[in-house]
């Protein structure tokens, strides 16, 4: 098994050139026809062309890290691995809920929706045309989520999703026995780790303990893929962003790959 970088540089459906020259020479880069369509159609059919090459990554053997322009393209990678099998656990880690539907919602912003409309709430065009299905809200786990909408708390409180508001209880708590899959949106790191990003929050753990907690989802064996949402590269002034998120995920791959060639 070998890690696979996708980068798929598209903001809300539409391609981005600045997340576009991200690009690096040993990473595959999504590359979609122009789309034409509402808004949710043409993200769900983006998801769509995400869920090929993930479900062809993982035809191999091999694993897929894909990092990805907007929440709502995870949804293209649940339909990927809902083809091996749609018995697996979501890690989500986000600084939101991204549990708002079109009645919960104060902005209207469909980026706040991606992990409700994955558990079967509000608005489904996505979904349907990423070719997924509904996803159990009891095999979710929503960390750290420290900045949700007023309604969207509620949502999150009345749902049978995980939500551990400390992300450190992942250091102790018990994992679950079967296939992860890990949605990474960089904004749950702090601001002064990270402050190139759309939608900042306050606090947040430290970057030491999301180290900690990633490589110990990989050293367990079970994580099948990896999806990591962008920073803001028209924010990044400084060119921190980069460094910190990348060394994040290649230490979450040292640990994972550890683990296969221990296994081995």
């Amino acid at each position: 098994m070998k890690p696979v970088f996708l980068l798929a540089p598209y903001w809300m459906g539409h391609f981005s050139p600045e997340r576009a020259a991200l690009f690096h020479h040993n990473w595959r880069l999504l590359a979609a026809s122009p789309l034409e369509g509402s808004p949710t159609y043409c993200m769900g059919k983006l998801a769509a062309v995400l869920a090929e090459e993930v479900a062809n990554i993982r035809s191999k053997d091999d694993f897929p890290v894909a990092i990805i322009g907007d929440c709502t393209l995870s949804i293209g990678m649940v339909a990927a691995l809902q083809r091996e099998s749609p018995d697996f656990h979501l890690i989500w880690f986000d600084a939101h809920g991204d549990f708002n539907t079109l009645e919960t919602t104060p902005s209207g912003f469909v980026g706040g929706m991606p992990l409700a409309m994955i558990c079967g709430r509000g608005e489904q065009t996505i979904v349907k045309e990423a070719g997924a299905i509904v996803h159990p809200e009891t095999d979710i786990i929503l960390t750290d989520g420290r900045d949700l909408d007023p309604e969207e708390a509620v949502a999150v409180a009345n749902s049978a999703i995980t939500h551990l508001s400390d992300m450190s209880q992942l250091l102790t708590r018990p994992l679950p026995e079967k296939p992860v899959y890990i949605h990474f949106d960089v904004d749950v790191l702090p601001l002064a780790e990270l402050s190139a990003v759309s939608y900042p929050a306050a606090g947040g753990p430290a970057l030491d303990t999301v180290a900690q907690v990633l490589a110990r989802l990989a050293r367990t064996g079970r994580v099948t893929a990896l999806s990591v949402t962008l920073w803001n590269p028209e924010k990044d002034d400084d060119g921190r962003a980069e460094p910190v998120v990348m060394d994040l995920v290649e230490h979450f791959l040292k640990n994972l790959l550890v683990k296969v060639v221990a296994v081995s």
